[in-house]
Parts: structure tokens; C-alpha cells; sequence
């Protein structure tokens, strides 16, 4: 994998702030993490709220996710309006926005397909978590089904109506479901959301493996509660995150 390059996008900021230089690495980072680790590939995206303006979130151009370097990122609106940046976006970053602006906890989003996660999708089998990390996931993944609301579309979360359905979906919740499409992450900074990705990846493997050998001991409420609480920031997602940036640089 290329190393990362630092040079910044014009216009997006001033040459001395640096708040915003560190989340634009961090985002170029997660990026890279998140291809490295198996949750992104050629598809998928991450974002963060712009630190600055609650009002505006940072998403790369349309570009596979271990390709992403500072000058791909743009600035949106909480309707997926470009307010900065060149080149063309993502259909999906209305999912972003919606998602943003229905949470004002939330600081960063993740949509994956990860391919363990993936059968969950598809299946109707519920996603809970079965070790003491899964549990960063939420207690019980909801899915949300386009046919629903939208009948038959390409799936794609590429219009404003459809995001704020999935926002209401995902609710409160740290990850949601897309029937027959993948999954959603979302967290109160761009470490976190991209801990809870993976650990979702690695808690929906465990899953599929048990679910193969009989039935899984899942975890308790209470389990759920203090094991998420455990990992909710702090020193073990900066151990995890400086372990997965080793990984990928």
C-alpha cells in the first residue's frame, strides 16, 4: 500500500488549522484502514462531521477507499450539497447526510459490505453479538428494506428520501442493516465508527461459524452494556486504531 499523502485540499480549510488537518488525516486514514482490514474494497465509503461547522461533513470523491488521499476530499451539507472540493462524488453520500443530521451525536458514518456481514443481510437470521467487542455493534442490529417504503430500486441509497428512511431506521443505534446491500456504522468520532466496522465484521464471523457448529451463546444485556462501555473510546480503540494504521501504511 502507497503511503499517505498529507498535502491538503484547497480552500477546504486555512494553511494553520490544524483541528481540521487532523481529522482530514484521520479520514484519509480510516480510508485506508478500513480497505486494509477487508470492511471496505473497491466500494463503500467513510465520513466525518467537518469540526468546525456541525452543519457539514468531509467525504472523499467517488474513489475506492485505499486510493483516497487528502486533495479527493470534498465538503458537503447536511443534504449532500457540495459546498467545497472537485470531482465527482459519491451517489450515496445522501446516506451521510441524512444519517448526520438525524444524529448530532454522531460524527462519522461508515457504509460497508463487508462479506461476513453481508449473509445477515440477506438471511433472516439477526445480527447480535456473540464476544465481548461485538458488542460495540448495538445489542440488536435492526435492518432496514428498501421494498418497504421504495419498492424495487437499485438499492443504492442515492436520494435524500431513502436516507432519511434509513436514518430513522438506524434510530439510536451504533449499525444498521441494508437488506440485500450491507451495512451502516456510525459513532461519535471517525476512531470509533471505524472500530465499531470492523468489530462488527469480526463479531458477524464468529456468528456464521458458530451458527455452523449448533447454537450460540449470545451475549446478556447487561454483558452487552458494560462490554460496550469498555470500548467506547479511550485506550483500547487508540491501541486498536494505531495497530490497523501500522497494518495499512
Amino acid at each position: 500500500m502507497t503511503t499517505l499523502d498529507r498535502r491538503q485540499p484547497e480552500g477546504i480549510f486555512s494553511a494553520n488549522d490544524t483541528v481540521t488537518h487532523s481529522v482530514i488525516d484521520d479520514l484519509v486514514t480510516a480510508n485506508r484502514i478500513l480497505a486494509g482490514e477487508g470492511v471496505l474494497d473497491a466500494f463503500g465509503h467513510i465520513s466525518v462531521r467537518d469540526p468546525h461547522d456541525p452543519g457539514a461533513f468531509f467525504l472523499s470523491r467517488s474513489r475506492s477507499p485505499e486510493l483516497v488521499e487528502a486533495g479527493d476530499i470534498m465538503r458537503f451539507d447536511l443534504e449532500g450539497n457540495v459546498l467545497e472540493g472537485e470531482g465527482k462524488p459519491y451517489l450515496e453520500r445522501v446516506l451521510h447526510a441524512a444519517i448526520l443530521a438525524a444524529r448530532p451525536d454522531v460524527n462519522s458514518v461508515v457504509h460497508h459490505h463487508a462479506p461476513s456481514v453481508l449473509p445477515f443481510a440477506v438471511a433472516d437470521v439477526a445480527l447480535r453479538p456473540v464476544f465481548h467487542l461485538g458488542a460495540v455493534m448495538g445489542a440488536r442490529v435492526p435492518v432496514w428494506d428498501s421494498q418497504d417504503s421504495f419498492d424495487d430500486t437499485s438499492l443504492l441509497v442515492s436520494d435524500l428520501d431513502m436516507a432519511r428512511s434509513l436514518a430513522q431506521t438506524l434510530g439510536t443505534e451504533p449499525s444498521c442493516l441494508l437488506a440485500r446491500h450491507g451495512a451502516v456504522c456510525a459513532g461519535p468520532d471517525i476512531r470509533q465508527t471505524v472500530f465499531i466496522a470492523i468489530c462488527m465484521r469480526d463479531n458477524a464471523e464468529v456468528l456464521t461459524n458458530a451458527l455452523r457448529l449448533g447454537t450460540p451463546s449470545y451475549l446478556t444485556e447487561g454483558e452487552i452494556r458494560q462490554a460496550a462501555a469498555k470500548h467506547d473510546g479511550g485506550a483500547p480503540v487508540a491501541r486498536a486504531w494505531e495497530y490497523w494504521a501500522r497494518r495499512c501504511s
